[in-house]
């Protein structure tokens, strides 16, 4: 018998993703893939570790069978990574497969917690996927009642339900800048980005008169999950600046766990904030 359901892709973000331009980084979108059903994330410009905070809505998905076998082996979903091209086709940087959760017309509900999926193209380890998925069954006698979802934003893309969401809690990231050791460069620039947030350094405009930076500390604020577990990495990305303004990529480093740098404030009656360094 045929069954009517609603697929729900909770897009939150990505670690740790292959970098496809000359600058270490991607301009990363996903494509989702549900039996003959098939949807696209947002782009996320120059970034390894995007975070799209959006929700796919398939609507009118119809599968046949046993519905308690449907809920037991429900079809996979299919999620392939690509960096967006100005020019050309796209790049493929990564794929990766997930069972949703199935919910049936009978069942209470109960909101999925996301959990990481890990990617991967060829046989190379692509990063990782924060993201869970959840197969509704529509009610035939009440197709309305399915549980509510935030109103989409003005460009109609739905944000990730705050009930599935991490609780997130504002951070200031700390770093201080010595020098640039042991690399073949000329005029070497460092960008460290976390969470979409980041900074730049100065340009060394002579490595081998000086290798030392202008400014030696610098700050920005980022949002981060609660929960540790789900704290995206820290990129770090040197570039070597040439004539005629061109850069070429030197190398990039990502650190996964934040948890080392975590500075708490000691108890104080008025100082409660949070900060990594």
């Amino acid at each position: 018998a045929p069954h009517l359901f609603q697929l729900r892709a909770h897009m939150y973000q990505a670690r740790g993703l292959i970098a496809a331009d000359s600058t270490g980084l991607s301009d990363p979108f996903a494509k989702v893939t549900f039996t003959s059903h098939c949807q696209t994330t947002k782009i996320i410009p120059q970034t390894l570790s995007p975070t799209w905070n959006q929700m796919l809505l398939f609507n009118n998905v119809v599968l046949y069978g046993d519905g308690e076998e449907i809920a037991q082996f429900p079809p996979e979903i299919v999620i392939e990574l690509y960096d967006d091209d100005a020019v050309g086709k796209a790049e493929y940087i990564g794929s990766t497969v997930a069972a949703p959760v199935v919910r049936l017309a009978d069942q209470k509900y109960e909101p999925p917690k996301l959990s990481y999926h890990p990617v991967y193209c060829g046989n190379l380890s692509g990063g990782d996927l924060l993201a869970t998925f959840e197969l509704l069954e529509i009610p035939e006698s009440d197709p309305d009642s399915l549980p509510p979802v935030d109103p989409p934003d003005v460009s109609q893309i739905y944000p990730v339900p705050a009930n599935i969401r991490p609780v997130l809690s504002k951070y200031r990231v700390e770093v201080k800048l010595k020098k640039v050791q042991l690399l073949s460069v000329d005029r070497p620039q460092v960008l460290i980005e976390c969470a979409g947030k980041g900074v730049k350094s100065s340009v060394i405009q002579s490595y081998k008169k000086n290798p030392n930076f202008n400014v030696l500390a610098d700050c920005f604020e980022v949002e981060l999950p609660e929960n540790e577990l789900l704290h995206p990495p820290l990129s770090i990305c040197v570039v070597d600046w040439r004539a005629f303004g061109r850069s070429t990529l030197v190398g990039t480093h990502t650190v996964n766990c934040l948890k080392q740098f975590l500075y708490k404030a000691q108890p104080a009656p008025q100082n409660t904030s949070n900060r990594l360094e």
